[in-house]
């Protein structure tokens, strides 16, 4: 059977869409950044803990509670490795901001009365 070159480019459009489309599907999606992590929070300014160390997880770019104390956490890693994220306990609240590359990364954080910098270590994948 054979096609009008516009039949054709219609075809060719569609199956550019389709490929897109499923590549962008999430169960396509291999995540750089998936596991387990291990999270070290200093303290710079203000009177909370000094440092403490807490497991976190990443799935599909979405970080997770990955401890059993009582937390909420909330955030998203880029493809770029870009992270921001909220942990809350109660009435307190802390943000941060950093960037993952390959199996470690850094940054900064802040909340009311607090502000300081984590590292993080990835422990599986």
């Amino acid at each position: 059977m054979f096609f009008s070159r516009k039949q054709t480019r219609w075809t060719a459009i569609a199956l550019i869409v389709t490929s897109a489309a499923i590549a962008a599907t999430p169960s396509f999606a291999a995540p750089a950044y998936d596991g387990l992590w291990s999270v070290s929070i200093v303290t710079r300014k203000g009177d909370c803990i000094a440092s403490y160390r807490y497991p976190m997880t990443i799935e599909h770019g979405v970080l997770a509670n990955g401890g059993a104390i009582a937390l909420n956490v909330s955030g998203r890693v880029a493809s770029t490795g870009a992270v921001k994220v909220t942990v809350s306990s109660g009435d307190k609240s802390a943000t941060g901001y950093g960037r993952l590359a390959g199996n470690a990364g850094a940054g900064s954080w802040s909340g009311s009365s607090c502000s300081g910098s984590w590292t993080a270590e990835r422990r599986s994948s």
